[in-house]
């Protein structure tokens, strides 16, 4: 494995002063300016070097429900709003993004931890959903019914839905955010984010972004909501609040179950995008240099830290051997490495914990008797100091084993063989999760089946591209333990809506529907 110098600045303090960050930041803001805020302060430190990279004066229970209150004061004026207006004011949000997005990008890089590049991507994912929510906001369109009763009309429309509470996980400190809030925003609701407390710079950095578009644009203040606290201050009350009637949870499987439970009891709507163990199947027909490079990414992208990566691998037994030995030589030559040097591929895991569960992991599925073929170790050493790099595991291993059946969110990538393709797409379906799911074949057949009824029972399914990096166009989400809830494109934005159906009568009479008669 190749390594990369973590010695200098890498411009972290330059990127700061860009992004407004200081030493010690408010916690709090209700779109066009910062609450004051007193509580425990919270250090972000980077996984990259383990620096501490600046403090956040988290939010109180008393801060959220000040938000709220004014949050809800602000829907009544933004709902009127005409939506192509309120795209306006987002398209000039991508500007501004577009503005700062070498700074954030690096940001992103440096708290969370991904590589330069991919932290510039998600940056670049914030810019296309603010293009995608300008179009948007044209086309909120309803449907128009034939009636049964003469001189009768009958429609649908959507209505803005009113709070949109966002609770964002670390692995995409920004990009998930911007999902649900442009589409909201558009739609003629207000948002009230919160941000993980291991990435809460980067939500500052967003906000203070935002904060002049709103501005100059006399955005009511309320809009546009953030709140870094605890969850003794903002945690259950948060997804318990009957003024929210949306809450949008990504997360892990464990935590989207109690959000969707607690949203339940109160009958309130719940968007969860939770776990995902991804596989790709990689046939005896397909392109081999082609599978390899989506494989690479797909498993070690982001150190295997997004709900997309490649976590299973099923190989055709023809190929197996011949693949396998690719995969081994291109791992044994991957760049590991602080994130914002330009020649590494993989960064470090979030924190210590992380490296905790990879490490578990691995001895899981060893005791299981899987066979651990390359990688698997925890770099140490003046580059490494850390603790937080990995070497990317490869492992052989059967579908079965309970290790296997969970996600690990860590660069681990078990393979199996498999000999008929009804089988690989069995075992790919055969977890408890559903997010994506990928085949590698030149065969139109075998590529139609894996995409038909019978075939992958995720709610992304690729052929000859890899699970990972999905497009915003596409409503992105899966099924099963993942959630089912779906952000971003398509119809997607129908969840942030409140839908209506209407029935106008122009006509003299008042006939009943199904020829009832109720004559007095």
């Amino acid at each position: 494995m190749g390594t990369t110098n973590l010695q200098n600045d890498h411009g972290v303090a330059d990127m700061l002063r860009q992004l407004g960050i200081s030493d010690i930041n408010p916690g709090a803001s209700t779109g066009t300016g910062w609450m004051d805020t007193k509580g425990e302060v919270l250090d972000s430190f980077s996984p990259a070097d383990g620096k501490r990279i600046a403090g956040v004066q988290q939010a109180t229970t008393a801060d959220y429900e000040h938000i709220v209150q004014t949050a809800q004061q602000a829907f009544v004026t933004w709902r009127m709003m005409p939506a192509p207006k309120r795209g306006e004011i987002v398209r000039q949000m991508g500007d501004e993004l577009r503005k700062y997005k070498e700074p954030l990008g690096r940001l992103v890089s440096y708290e969370m931890g991904k590589i330069y590049q991919e932290g510039l991507g998600e940056v670049q994912e914030m810019i296309d959903i603010c293009d995608f929510a300008v179009g948007l906001s044209r086309q909120l369109y309803g449907l128009t019914m034939h009636s049964e009763r003469s001189r009768h009309r009958m429609y649908e429309q959507y209505h803005p839905l009113g709070i949109v509470g966002v609770v964002s996980a670390f692995n995409f400190p920004v990009a998930v955010w911007s999902w649900n809030a442009m589409l909201a925003l558009v739609c003629g609701d207000v948002v009230i984010w919160k941000p993980s407390s291991k990435t809460p710079l980067c939500a500052l950095a967003t906000h203070r972004i935002m904060q002049q578009v709103l501005a100059d644009n006399q955005v009511p203040e309320g809009v546009l909501n953030l709140v870094v606290a605890s969850s003794k201050h903002v945690g259950d009350n948060f997804l318990a609040d009957k003024r929210v009637p949306l809450i949008s949870v990504t997360g892990s499987t464990r935590v989207g179950r109690r959000a969707g439970q607690i949203v339940g009891e109160r009958l309130g709507r719940s968007l969860l995008e939770l776990g995902g163990n991804n596989a790709i199947i990689i046939s005896d027909k397909a392109d081999l240099d082609m599978a390899l490079r989506a494989v690479l990414f797909g498993a070690v992208g982001t150190a295997g830290q997004r709900c997309t990566s490649t976590r299973r691998l099923f190989i055709h037994e023809a190929v197996y051997d011949t693949f396998v030995g690719q995969l081994k030589s291109a791992y044994a030559h991957i760049r590991i490495g602080h994130p914002l040097d330009s020649t590494t591929l993989v960064g470090p895991l979030i924190d210590q914990s992380a490296v905790q569960d990879f490490m578990k992991a691995i001895a899981a599925a060893k005791a299981e008797g899987g066979k651990v073929i390359a990688g698997g170790d925890v770099l140490s050493g003046d580059a490494f100091t850390s603790g937080t790099y990995v070497t990317p595991c490869l492992i052989e291993a059967e579908n079965r084993y309970h290790i296997v059946q969970e996600e690990t969110f860590a660069p681990i990538l078990y393979l199996m063989r498999y000999t008929k393709l009804d089988e690989a797409i069995a075992m790919q379906n055969d977890v408890p999760q559903g997010l994506s799911s990928s085949i590698f074949t030149l065969d139109m057949r075998e590529a139609e089946a894996f995409l038909s009824h019978e075939g992958s029972d995720c709610g992304i399914a690729n052929v000859n591209i890899g699970t990972s990096g999905a497009e915003i166009g596409g409503a992105f989400g899966g099924e099963k333990d993942t959630g089912g809830g779906r952000e971003s494109g398509s119809d997607s934005w129908k969840i942030y809506m409140r839908r209506q159906t209407n029935t106008i009568n122009y006509s003299s009479e008042l006939p009943l529907a199904q020829g009832i008669r109720f004559d007095v």
